[in-house]
C-alpha cells in the first residue's frame, strides 16, 4: 500500500500526511512540481520528527511517477468525481491511493490513468474534505480491508 500525492501545494496538508504514512508504515509518492520547498518549515511542523521515518519517494513529473510504477499496482484515485462509494470499495494491499491537488484536484490525464475512482460519502451541501482527512480516511479504510494496519 502506500499514498501518492499530485502535486501537492499546501505544505501542512502533505506534513501531516508524511506523519501519518510513518505512523502506518505506509510509504508516500511526492509527484512534483510541489507548491513548496521540502524543507518548508510548516511542512516540518505538521510532520514533526515524523517526516524522518516516512518512505518518501520523489517524481519530477506524472510521467515520471508513471515510469516507475509497478504495472501489477491499481492507482486510486480519491476525488469528489468518484463514481465508487469508499466504503463499498475493494482495495488490495498493492494499491496506490492517489489524492489530488489541493486548489485543484487531479486533471484528465489523471483521472484517465486510475484504474477507480473513489469517493467518500458527504452530506448533499458539503463540496469536500480537507485532503489530509480525507487520506487519512481513505488509508485507514485500506489498511483495514487488506489487514495492513501496524500490530499493536
Amino acid at each position: 500500500m502506500r499514498l501518492a500525492l499530485y502535486q501537492p501545494d499546501i505544505p501542512q496538508n502533505a506534513g501531516a500526511l508524511l506523519r501519518l504514512a510513518a505512523c502506518l508504515c505506509v510509504g508516500v509518492d511526492l509527484i512534483e512540481p510541489l507548491g513548496f520547498i521540502l524543507d518548508d518549515r510548516r511542512l516540518k511542523r505538521a510532520a514533526l520528527d515524523y517526516g524522518a521515518l516516512a518512505d518518501v519517494a520523489r517524481y519530477a513529473s506524472w510521467n515520471a511517477f508513471l515510469a516507475a510504477r509497478a504495472t501489477d499496482s491499481r492507482l486510486v484515485l480519491l476525488t469528489t468525481a468518484g463514481s465508487i462509494p469508499l466504503h463499498r470499495f475493494a482495495f488490495t494491499a498493492g494499491d496506490t491511493i492517489l489524492l489530488g491537488r489541493e486548489t485543484a484536484g487531479a486533471p484528465p490525464e489523471v483521472h484517465n490513468a486510475a484504474a477507480a475512482r473513489v469517493v467518500i460519502p458527504l452530506r448533499a451541501s458539503a463540496r469536500s474534505l480537507n485532503v489530509a482527512q480525507a487520506g487519512a480516511i481513505a488509508l485507514f479504510e485500506a489498511l483495514r480491508q487488506t489487514g495492513g494496519l501496524p500490530a499493536m
